[in-house]
């Protein structure tokens, strides 16, 4: 007895459906991260959906004290993103501004389904390394990477780090003081200019130490900022989000 194509198409396993939120930074600076992390995503087998009409979280405010300006902006995100697809975010810090963020600002809102990227990937669709077929040869890569404080407050640990550790040709080097902040702190690093750019030298100055050739992470203020820094005092470290080690995995 055949099965008729239709039939079979209903037979096969649905792609999982997600929603690309970009943050600010990503959308300004970083658009060659926004395209990594689709490459990943459908990579893992997600359909990735991205409404172009998405605008800021809304955490510059929030983290001002100023909650009505807030709202306002995140009542633009809430009516685009509230439709039950898990929400992806190639940042840490904005993830946090959904998941908790959110719940205070609008106590009767519930918890949004937003995931950091790596933690979707491994925890929710469970993969355990990557890319997900063989590598011809790939090229040697030291990475020293940097935990952004917002991971702490939504707990992905060493999730990400965990996934580069898997890629053929990359080996995580560690380093002094690797829990210290990078010194950004959003509007933190306008403010206090100089304690900001001190902080940051001595994150830098750990991770020449350590022998790495790429300094890596999973926020884009952090790579922002510490890459400002490079670049202006001719420190010899590539910088690159980690979505973007795992997209040029799949093209080795």
């Amino acid at each position: 007895m055949s099965v008729a194509p239709r039939e079979l198409e209903s037979l096969a396993p649905k792609k999982p459906r997600v929603r690309l939120m970009l943050t600010c930074l990503c959308d300004a600076y970083f658009g060659e991260i926004g395209i990594a992390t689709v490459k990943v995503l459908e990579h893992a087998g997600c359909e990735v959906l991205f409404d172009e009409r998405q605008t800021c979280c809304g955490q510059p405010p929030f983290n001002a004290g100023d909650w009505d300006s807030a709202r306002t902006v995140a009542d633009r995100t809430v009516e685009l993103f509230r439709t039950g697809e898990p929400i992806i975010v190639p940042s840490g810090s904005c993830t946090a501004m959904l998941r908790e963020g959110y719940p205070m600002l609008f106590p009767k809102l519930g918890r949004l389904p937003a995931f950091e990227l790596s933690e979707y990937l491994v925890r929710e669709l469970g993969i355990n390394s990557w890319p997900r077929r063989p590598l011809g040869n790939p090229k040697p890569m030291k990475i020293a990477f940097h935990r952004a404080c917002h991971g702490r407050s939504i707990g992905l640990g060493d999730v990400q780090e965990f996934l580069l550790a898997t890629v053929p040709g990359v080996e995580l080097v560690r380093f002094d003081q690797e829990e210290q902040c990078c010194g950004f702190g959003g509007a933190f690093s306008a403010t206090f200019t100089k304690v900001s750019a001190g902080i940051g030298r001595e994150k830098l100055r750990n991770i020449v130490a350590s022998g790495a050739t790429v300094l890596a992470s999973g926020d884009m203020g952090c790579l922002m900022h510490l890459g400002g820094l490079i670049e202006r005092e001719g420190i010899p470290l590539k910088v690159m989000h980690f979505a973007e080690i795992l997209a040029g995995a799949l093209s080795e």
